[in-house]
């Protein structure tokens, strides 16, 4: 008997899913190839037409326009010519637009400086039908080729014999199993009954003639069909059957008897277990309770540090400001380090000058750096400090943020003209309690060119009469929450910023 191939209807839905995406592909792309060449047609055509009819449109002479339109409206793709004057008055329409529309190209025609009037040309729009109509052979083609396909599916996917008998075995298998488990179920559920409700019958007789022939009738049924035909004409193998049946359920009975006595003991060990364990319970609770918060020290001490870095008024004297590359395709990595050791260098060295400059400032006048930072695969870090209690360390963070992103822009778009390896950056200013959220933060939601602030209600507060910020869109976590973007200073700080900026590029200048 030959089987058909698995699924074969299935695959002939794909295969049809296919032929149409390719024929609407093909329509789609031919339409595009047409409509181009149509336009720059047209374009030429409105062209010529104008040239040929600058002295009559200047005339306004009607009769010689019409016989020009009429030469171009002989074209295939040409529905309407219209003529105007210079007034916008019709001069001569020709075609049948109304009756079929499409895309329409129009042009002033000048003479010198002066406007002479205009032209405007209507070309018919492609028909899909046209276009199946003139690729038939590619379609055809491909209909054949999606046919031909499922025919050599369906050969070669075709079950082999091998295949056929491996399934038939493992269908016997199947069914052999669910026979025998459906055997013990009925045989479990017998031995169930005959134990929790005895007749004084089978107490007599010691249950042990009616269970085995039941148990092992029901077997030998489902095993082998033609056993009981043979017993009927074989009374000793009835015999010698029963006898077996006998020896059997005795030993099934014994061993039930032990079962029975092992789960009276472990019911009485159950019941001193479970005493024994509800006590050390009773114990335990009153150990958790007697605790002052009911909890141990090292958790209450971790729930105290996670408080005390979320709290809003946290104390700060120093603020870190991280600067990282937006590189997006790991493109560092895999620069040569003949190119990438001394791009780094360039970032580096623009940061420390940048740090040197904006500290001379007089608003930031006791702010100092307490490190020399410099530039690695994973970006720089820079640390500042409040020398006293007046200093604004925190704005003196964002602005230096906002400096070295300023400065990297004109490096990067400098670097992309030059056709040079260059990558954008992005900055975080954060207190030294939220270093690692911060590092977190400019992973999961810092985006080129933008600076995060993570600041208790201190920092914001020196920031707020020079910056403005907005919250992150849709945040997740308590940290995207409490995270502020910068969005931009007032004009004091811009021009102080642009002066700094400036201020270094002639020290880099000078250098070179």
């Amino acid at each position: 008997m030959t089987y058909l191939a698995p699924r074969q209807g299935l695959f002939a839905i794909i295969l049809l899913v296919s032929f149409c995406l390719q024929t609407l592909l093909l329509v789609i792309s031919t339409d595009q190839q047409l409509s181009n060449s149509r336009a720059q047609k047209g374009e030429q055509m409105v062209a010529q037409l104008i040239d040929e009819a600058r002295l009559s449109l200047e005339n306004k002479d009607r009769v010689s326009l019409s016989v020009i339109a009429n030469r171009y409206t002989s074209e295939q793709d040409v529905t309407r010519i219209l003529i105007k004057d210079n007034n916008g008055d019709i001069l001569v329409p020709v075609g049948n637009a109304p009756m079929q529309q499409g895309d329409t190209i129009s042009q002033i025609a000048t003479k010198g400086d002066a406007v002479i009037g205009s032209v405007a040309l209507t070309l018919k729009d492609i028909s899909k039908g046209e276009i199946i109509a003139m690729q038939w052979p590619f379609v055809i083609g491909t209909m054949l080729l999606h046919l031909l396909l499922w025919l050599i599916y369906s050969y070669i996917a075709r079950p082999t014999r091998e295949q056929i008998n491996a399934i038939s075995r493992d269908v016997q298998d199947l069914h052999r199993e669910q026979y025998k488990q459906f055997d013990q179920r009925g045989y479990d559920r017998e031995l169930e009954r005959r134990q929790s409700a005895p007749t004084a019958a089978e107490k007599e007789t010691g249950e042990s003639d009616g269970l085995g022939y039941d148990v092992d009738s029901l077997l030998d049924s489902q095993l082998n069909p033609q056993a009981d035909a043979s017993a009927l004409h074989n009374p000793l193998s009835n015999t010698r059957k029963l006898d077996i049946h006998s020896a059997v359920n005795q030993y099934v009975r014994t061993q039930q008897n032990q079962d029975t006595a092992l789960n009276d003991n472990d019911t009485a060990n159950g019941t001193d277990t479970a005493a024994s364990n509800t006590t050390e319970s009773h114990a335990i609770n009153h150990a958790v309770d007697s605790s002052p918060n009911g909890t141990n020290g090292v958790d209450s001490s971790n729930q105290s540090h996670n408080a005390s870095r979320l709290s809003a008024t946290r104390p700060f004297d120093s603020i870190s400001v991280q600067i990282v590359f937006h590189d997006e395709f790991n493109m560092l990595e895999r620069l040569a380090p003949s190119q990438r050791l001394p791009y780094l260098a360039l970032c580096t060295q623009l940061l420390n000058q940048a740090v040197t400059e904006l500290l001379k400032q007089p608003l930031l006048l006791g702010v100092s750096a307490l490190n020399e930072p410099y530039f690695d695969e994973s970006g720089a870090y820079v640390m500042l400090k409040a020398d006293n209690s007046h200093a604004k360390v925190a704005l003196a963070g964002v602005m230096l943020g906002k400096l070295y992103l300023m400065l990297n822009k004109i490096i990067h778009d400098k670097h992309i003209e030059l056709s040079r390896f260059a990558l954008p950056a992005k900055a975080g200013v954060s207190d030294n309690a939220q270093v690692e959220a911060m590092s977190q933060l400019l992973e999961s939601v810092g985006k080129k060119e933008q600076m995060l602030i993570l600041l208790p209600n201190g920092g914001l507060k020196q920031i707020s009469n020079h910056v403005q910020v907005q919250s992150v869109m849709r945040p997740t976590t308590v940290y995207e929450r409490e995270c502020a973007v910068f969005d931009g200073g007032n004009d004091a700080m811009i021009q102080r910023l642009a002066d700094v900026r400036n201020a270094v590029l002639m020290i880099e200048e000078a250098a070179e």
